[in-house]
């Protein structure tokens, strides 16, 4: 039988290590310190150059190690934490739904996503049927900012151009009492009340 910390995803007090295939990754060469047997430059001989940036996934708090990683990825991503324990998978469109008595509640992350009327709207349906439109302002080649022009080194971000979304609550609703909130966290946030018929 196996233990309630094994079938909630927890072993030995610690989340378990997802087996996924790296995106990208590079061959260890080595520490580049002078402390190791074999001197930095032998070391580095069959390194590859610097390729498309790196993703280093640490379920654990920032370390001395990890500031090691760090340094030494000129284009590299590091997570730790809760950060680190994500699904790998698309930012934008994850949603959670909650419910109380009276009400369903959900939240959904539009990273990027442009908050202007003319192009951003939520449309609630009676059977509970939400649906996004709206359009990413990320992704794109070169940004201006503070009248410089950056070239991206990496582009992990959803590309630029208009999206749907569309989910499904657990029932029906009244679609017209809803208050909703698209944050500057890039977070839209929705309450609607439940719909219940009298018998």
């Amino acid at each position: 039988m196996r233990s309630s910390s094994a079938q909630n995803g927890m072993s030995n007090g610690f989340p378990q290590v997802l087996e996924v295939a790296p995106l990208n990754s590079l061959p260890y060469v080595g520490p580049l310190n002078g402390n190791s047997s074999m001197s930095g430059v032998k070391a580095n001989e069959t390194a590859e150059k610097a390729g498309p940036p790196a993703m280093i996934f640490l379920p654990s708090e920032s370390t001395p190690e990890l500031y090691s990683l760090i340094s030494q990825s000129k284009t590299g991503v590091a997570l730790t934490g809760s950060a680190a324990m994500g699904k790998i998978g698309p930012t934008i469109g994850l949603v959670d739904i909650a419910e109380s008595d009276d009400s369903y509640y959900f939240r959904v992350s539009l990273p990027g996503v442009s908050r202007d009327e003319k192009e951003f709207s939520c449309e609630i349906e009676p059977d509970g049927k939400i649906l996004i439109k709206g359009a990413t302002t990320t992704g794109e080649k070169t940004v201006c900012k503070h009248n410089q022009v950056f070239k991206m080194l990496s582009q992990n971000l959803c590309p630029p151009g208009h999206f749907t979304i569309s989910f499904q609550l657990p029932g029906p609703v009244s679609n017209e009492d809803f208050s909703g909130n698209f944050g500057a966290d890039g977070v839209l946030e929705g309450v609607v009340k439940k719909l219940y018929y009298e018998d």
